[in-house]
């Protein structure tokens, strides 16, 4: 499945992508095991050129190809995201959260919080010791706010590239 990067830049920053691209994307996001040869007869270049574009996209942080699982059939019982308000430049704080294992998204926001995070954790104690000790505890936190889930509805990753 073709998903954002998790050590990707900001999304304004990336160089645009063509459209055959954008179409391989698509191809991957339905079927991310999906031959490059049948890629190719989709968007009507050879097995050899998709693969080269497929690297690209990776090398450039555009996407990722990963598994991606119901948190609590692989053993994290609790999930959460985490609104979190930062006093001072927000980058550091956005580092130092990208950089935690438990921490699955980060992205900086306008409204009510500074940053929102996801947080997959292996249950409640593993989640309030990383919110308690490890993002509390950061300089320039000044507040958070946690929305533990209770139960995953949906969970995708085809919106396709618009």
């Amino acid at each position: 499945m073709a998903t954002r990067s998790s050590d990707q830049k900001s999304v304004n920053s990336a160089q645009p992508v063509d459209a055959v691209s954008l179409a391989i994307i698509e191809q991957l996001q339905e079927d991310g095991r999906r031959p490059y040869a049948a890629i190719g007869k989709a968007v009507g270049l050879s097995e050899a050129a998709v693969r080269q574009r497929v690297q690209k996209l990776l090398d450039q942080g555009v996407m990722q190809i990963v598994a991606v699982t119901d948190p609590l059939t692989v053993g994290f019982r609790r999930q959460a995201m985490v609104g979190i308000n930062v006093e001072g430049d927000l980058d550091p704080v956005a580092d130092a959260l990208t950089a935690m294992d438990e921490v699955e998204y980060v992205v900086v926001t306008a409204g009510s919080f500074d940053l929102l995070i996801e947080i997959v954790c292996e249950d409640d104690d593993h989640l309030l010791e990383t919110i308690n000790k490890r993002i509390r505890t950061l300089p320039g936190v000044r507040s958070t706010e946690s929305f533990v889930y209770l139960k995953l509805r949906k969970q995708t990753y085809t919106w396709g590239t618009r």
